[in-house]
């Protein structure tokens, strides 16, 4: 059964004074788990927007016993100093924060076109959200990524931005063949119509990868995938991130995540599972020969080790590794 917003899985805690649901034609939703303070800094870049479209803000607490995004960003809603609605997706996880949220746009505003996402650790350059939906009209695609710009804490680790735990996948933009996360990302209305409530998986919610999940059926599905490079937004990185065993976890989980995803998009192919196993292998055997190559190129033996670890996490996947990074996120 899908979830609706009367049921306890959602409960609305703020809706912005005088929101004309009507009118919004374009919705952001941010799912938001113990950073009040950089919820605020996430909210402030959203006000800035320069755009004439009708926005809406959707903030996914997901923290029910805590509360703290709800006592920092419910001021703002109250106030009406930002237009929308402030929730609380009581089921924890990631994709039970965002499924919450894309279908709280759904009920509430029911002419909105394009709905946005960005992380609470986020902030939106000034031309984000006008250059985001200018892209889906004009490629067109129906759903557009944008670059995930690292601002490193220590600004010493700011050369770590060429790893590829933290790289954009595309420099220029246009039309493009895959698309892998929700951090900074629009979706048309009509996909999520589409595609149906719930819209990431919840197998996915402590791992990550829902989103790189849902994008692979919406392709499969025949959407057209687009990327604006010129549409960023700045993603705040700790200094733990930089820490070896971190990029070693995060390396070794985007492989069991690579598995997962292929494995369901090779769910109907009765030697699918097969494939999916050769592939690993594959890159497994040549995961040397690219380490070298990486290492040639860039100097850097943790980018040389991330096709190994990646190929590693693939393997691990068969015999039911997952590397839930995000079940412990203090340490995330």
């Amino acid at each position: 059964m899908n979830p609706r917003p009367s049921d306890p899985a959602i409960s609305l805690v703020a809706r912005s004074p005088g929101l004309d649901a009507q009118a919004v034609d374009v919705v952001v939703t941010m799912p938001t788990f113990r950073r009040p303070k950089q919820v605020l800094e996430t909210l402030a870049s959203l006000e800035r927007q320069r755009t004439q479209r009708r926005l809406a803000v959707i903030v996914m607490e997901n923290d029910a016993e805590g509360r703290e995004g709800v006592t920092a960003a419910g001021p703002w809603f109250d106030s009406g100093r930002i237009p929308g609605l402030l929730i609380i997706a009581h089921e924890r996880g990631n994709c039970s924060a965002y499924n919450a949220g894309w279908l709280t746009a759904l009920i509430q505003f029911p002419n909105f076109r394009h709905l946005l996402v960005i992380d609470d650790d986020e902030i939106a350059d000034p031309d984000w959200l006008e250059r985001m939906c200018r892209a889906a009209e004009t490629l067109p695609a129906d759903i557009v990524g944008g670059p995930q710009l690292p601002v490193f804490d220590n600004p010493a680790h700011q050369h770590w931005e060429s790893h590829p735990v933290f790289s954009t996948p595309y420099k220029t933009s246009g039309l493009v063949p895959a698309l892998y996360s929700s951090g900074n990302l629009l979706i048309g209305r009509h996909v999520l119509e589409k595609m149906g409530s719930p819209f990431l998986e919840l197998a996915f919610n402590f791992m990550g990868g829902g989103d790189s999940d849902f994008l692979s059926r919406s392709a499969a599905a025949g959407f057209r995938l687009g990327w604006c490079a010129e549409a960023p937004v700045y993603e705040a990185v700790p200094e733990r991130r930089v820490k070896a065993d971190w990029i070693r976890a995060r390396a070794l989980r985007n492989g069991v995540i690579s598995t997962l995803v292929e494995k369901r998009k090779r769910a109907a192919d009765p030697l699918g599972k097969l494939k999916v196993v050769a592939r690993s292998l594959a890159l497994l055997g040549a995961s040397p020969l690219r380490a070298a190559a990486r290492y040639a190129s860039s100097g850097s033996t943790s980018i040389a080790l991330y096709p190994i670890y990646v190929a590693l996490g693939r393997i691990g996947a068969e015999f039911g590794y997952a590397n839930e990074q995000y079940r412990t996120p203090e340490k995330n």
